[in-house]
């Protein structure tokens, strides 16, 4: 049973990267602002002359947003890898599904106020206690689905 929660969580995590990466390479403005704050934060602290010019931005975003493209792909390539791994290790899919769910949500919540500065309202903290208590109640309700799934596999 661990080693199916352990996938079920880590394709969450991944699936939450993956739309990070998708957000970070379908919106230029985002990238191009960091690459300029960079580039004029570099410049301040070695003490260049022109430490405003942020020339390189305007190409360097491009293979940047490529990069996160590639993120992405390769994210969701092994999120379902990891999903199929816990869906076959559970004895239960709906367990194994808001198992995934709820980590995503939370990767997501905590990407979102990483990378993007993003702040959640009241609603979205009821909804994800809500998923978070029905996930411990399928986690602690049937510990007799758990013996008879692994009978069933010897």
């Amino acid at each position: 049973m661990f080693p199916g929660v352990l996938y079920a969580l880590l394709a969450g995590f991944l699936g939450a990267v993956a739309s990070s990466s998708a957000k970070l390479s379908l919106g230029t403005d985002y990238l191009k602002g960091v690459c300029e704050t960079g580039m004029r934060t570099w410049g301040e602290q070695r003490k260049f002359t022109q430490h405003s010019d942020t020339s390189a931005c305007d190409w360097l975003h491009i293979p940047l947003r490529l990069l996160c493209g590639g993120l992405l792909f390769t994210c969701n390539a092994v999120m379902w890898t990891f999903l199929a791994k816990a869906l076959r290790s559970s004895c239960s899919s709906a367990r194994t599904t808001v198992t995934t769910t709820a980590s995503n949500l939370i990767s997501s919540a905590f990407l979102g106020q990483l990378i993007f500065g993003e702040t959640h309202v009241a609603l979205w903290w009821v909804g994800i206690s809500l998923t978070l208590s029905g996930l411990l109640v399928l986690h602690h309700t049937t510990p007799n689905l758990t013996q008879t799934h692994m009978q069933k596999r010897e």
